[in-house]
């Protein structure tokens, strides 16, 4: 589909629902064929591999954020980085940051990402995972249930890793294509550095 031949409120509608750019909202229609949902299956695509490409460059700027929730029983803190003062600075930023702080204490992840559970505890949850399968569905063959196993580990990650959360304001994306989003918008590496999540009483 040539470029010209566009719908104006398909461009529109995908850059409200991505944070694209004209031109890479364009570029994703036309590869989608005026497609709008292929279109933005494409720009997550391109956003992830944007994500990749960045993810080693230095973050020496960002944001420190707090939200503090509804009778002010939960608090969060968090630092999310990015490589310049003038992204640090911008309202899309910004927001980022503060979606995630109230992901955070809506949803209490224990870790960031994988990488930061413990070999030990991964192993411990796989164990109970594959212990749990075996109980709930006796007879069927190993391979079988050790893909159960998988699948329920998959599930586990989602719940606890806050890059795999689903976002508590759009259950289609995750915390992770929140960044990439961004980090499709304005080119440069988006890392949550750190945070801290308090809670009266726990």
């Amino acid at each position: 589909m040539s470029t010209t031949s566009l719908n104006i409120e398909d461009i529109k509608w995908l850059r409200e629902q991505t944070g694209a750019g004209v031109m890479e909202a364009k570029d994703a229609l036309a590869r989608a064929e005026g497609d709008r949902e292929r279109a933005m299956r494409i720009l997550e695509q391109t956003g992830r591999a944007h994500a990749e490409k960045k993810a080693g460059r230095a973050t020496a700027n960002g944001t420190v954020t707090s939200y503090i929730h509804h009778g002010a029983q939960i608090g969060v803190l968090v630092e999310l980085d990015c490589e310049t003062d003038f992204t640090g600075r911008s309202e899309q930023f910004r927001e980022l940051a503060h979606h995630i702080a109230l992901q955070i204490a809506a949803h209490a992840p224990r870790y960031t990402s994988e990488e930061e559970i413990p070999e030990a505890e991964k192993a411990e949850v796989m164990a109970t995972l594959e212990e749990e399968a075996r109980k709930n569905n006796a007879g069927k063959p190993e391979q079988v249930l050790q893909k159960i196993a998988e699948g329920q580990y998959r599930k586990w990650k989602e719940a606890n890793l806050l890059l795999e959360q689903a976002f508590v304001r759009d259950q289609n994306k995750t915390i992770q294509q929140l960044i990439n989003d961004l980090v499709l918008q304005v080119k440069e590496n988006i890392v949550i550095r750190r945070w801290a999540r308090f809670q009266v009483g726990v």
